[in-house]
């Protein structure tokens, strides 16, 4: 069934006003946030039908990077709204390992829907030549959703000056690291994939000779069959390095290739049969066939930091993999979970940096998120395992943005400053490095440097993450432009709905455009999802300066934070 565009149409006795983005029942009015709303429209235009995680993270977040929650908390924000229980469920069911399905019976208004109050009988469509719209276009043409879409990936780069990747003057050779593909029938050989595919990016990034685009782009292509030419296309890159990896018992098989993605030739290829705990060495190897391939000279510095190993130790390796994947859930279980896996990891390699500074890492969100009964030492603690991290390993960026990030939260701007522009000049095409860089100029109120390095990061990460608009969305409130700063920021919410801070910017811009009923019902959500976070908690914590957080206690006291 396809649903008019425009129309109100009835989920049984509810009725749905698309362009309001409203639910009511009798006398019973709900506002939906735009992705409810999204997600509700497109499970009415397939009622009855099986509808995969995969294909909503598709059609309704558009192929943005989002948190693995962002569709599971849509769903439960949308069942809270239609007073549906998971258990018993009368509206939307959720089938096991499948997706989800709305059972309630769905009808549209034929008519002028401002005066329709009962549900119609669906009509039936007569057949027609014409190609049938795209269920999707309901959700495009909808007056107030089609503002709030998240706007197409890479296009914020650009947003003061209109231009584009393609526009870019690079004149070294452009790459992507393609997810590698485990071959195994052994999905918890995943970490072997994912970790060679991160690795690999890492090693690549370190040299400047090199445009290097973040791994968190290419897992935009897990999964699908795109060729080397199309995705040289897409990102406007030179080259695509791709391959599998296939583990039977303690024996590893890699198969790596490097295409030009123009031509779709082959640059380079080779085929390794080593032992698994050969898996680094391994490695190592596909990273010189690609600089040599590529005829890219390197410093002596660069050489010896390529040639240094985080770990030798296979099985501290696969729980940093473990709580890699943990943290990227935004949840504090599964932060706990991974702060767990990091403790495994240094337990078994003492000497294993990364693994020190992901755990400063960890406990620094644990500070900042108030999931701590300890603060101050939990702060104290974190500082102590970056610069653990950095004394062990300072050949790699991650262990320099780690202390960089833990500086930032104790407000030592400066020294956060330094140790991640080290990050930087470690791997100059780190784009963590240059989006850390603006979240560090944002808290010391300096946003046109913020949106510079932002912009950077997302030259480099065009499929990017929540927290690049989120510091974009920060920058233009501060400057005032509260239109860029919602739309941003919006951004931000969808592909992580567990982002605390990205939210209460939100809520900010929000009281500073007028739109106080938005903005007390976010504070509403944060209060439900976490009480701790008040006003005096966010004085504590936040590491913004004193003069950019009086302006922003302000606007959340009129949202209704309490104190």
């Amino acid at each position: 069934m396809r649903l008019p565009e425009q129309k109100a149409f009835y989920i049984d006795d509810w009725r749905v006003s698309p362009a309001e983005g409203v639910l009511s029942r009798g006398s019973e009015v709900v506002h939906l946030e735009p992705k409810v709303a999204e997600v509700l429209i497109y499970l009415a235009t397939h009622a009855g039908e099986v509808v995969s995680r995969e294909e909503l993270e598709r059609e309704v977040w558009h192929g943005a990077v989002v948190g693995y929650d962002a569709v599971t908390n849509t769903v439960i924000k949308l069942r809270r709204a239609l007073h549906d229980n998971s258990r018993q469920p009368q509206f939307v069911t959720t089938i096991p390992k499948r997706g989800y399905e709305l059972i309630a019976p769905v009808h549209y208004l034929e008519s002028n829907p401002a005066t329709d109050s009962a549900p119609q009988p669906a009509a039936t469509e007569p057949p027609s030549s014409s190609p049938p719209a795209k269920p999707q276009l309901i959700v495009i043409t909808t007056a107030l959703l089609s503002v709030l879409i998240p706007v197409a990936a890479g296009l914020w780069i650009w947003i003061d000056n209109h231009s584009s990747i393609s526009e870019l003057p690079i004149a070294v050779p452009s790459i992507i690291v393609m997810p590698f593909e485990n071959l195994s029938n052994d999905p918890t050989q995943d970490y072997l994939a994912d970790g060679m595919t991160e690795d690999l990016n890492t090693n690549l990034s370190r040299t400047a000779k090199l445009h290097v685009l973040a791994t968190s782009t290419s897992y935009i292509y897990r999964g699908k069959h795109i060729t080397p030419q199309e995705v040289g296309k897409a990102l406007h890159i030179d080259y695509v390095l791709q391959g599998n990896i296939r583990s039977v018992n303690d024996a590893i098989r890699v198969n790596a290739q490097l295409v030009d993605a123009r031509t779709g030739f082959n640059k380079w290829g080779d085929t390794y049969d080593r032992s698994t705990q050969e898996v680094f060495n391994v490695q190592h190897e596909i990273t010189s066939g690609v600089i040599n391939a590529l005829a890219v000279s390197l410093t002596d510095e660069e050489k010896q930091r390529l040639a240094h190993k985080a770990t030798s130790n296979l099985k501290a390796y696969d729980y940093f993999q473990e709580g890699q994947k943990l943290s990227r859930q935004f949840t504090k279980e599964d932060y706990q979970l991974s702060e767990q896996a990091y403790r495994k990891a240094i337990e078994i390699d003492p000497t294993y940096g990364r693994a020190y500074g992901a755990l400063a890492y960890d406990l620094g969100i644990d500070f900042l998120r108030a999931w701590t009964d300890t603060p101050v030492e939990t702060l104290d603690r974190a500082l102590d395992l970056a610069r653990q991290a950095v004394a062990i390993d300072d050949s790699i960026p991650q262990t320099h943005w780690a202390l960089g990030w833990v500086y930032l939260q104790r407000k030592e701007y400066a020294k956060a400053e330094q140790a991640t522009r080290k990050s930087i000049e470690i791997a100059p095409n780190y784009a963590d490095g240059y989006g850390l860089l603006a979240l560090i100029y944002n808290h010391e109120g300096k946003p046109e440097e913020a949106i510079k390095n932002i912009q950077k990061g997302m030259q480099l990460n065009p499929y990017y993450t929540w927290d690049y608009p989120y510091n974009l969305g920060r920058a233009y409130y501060v400057l005032g432009k509260y239109d860029k700063a919602i739309a941003a920021l919006e951004d931000a919410n969808q592909r992580n709905p567990n982002s605390l801070f990205a939210t209460i910017y939100l809520v900010a811009s929000y009281v500073r455009a007028g739109r106080q009923d938005d903005a007390e019902w976010l504070v509403q959500e944060i209060q439900a999802n976490n009480p701790r976070i008040t006003i005096s908690h966010l004085k504590k914590t936040s590491p913004a300066s004193p003069k950019l957080l009086k302006p922003l206690l302000a606007d959340l006291r009129k949202a209704g934070l309490p104190e």
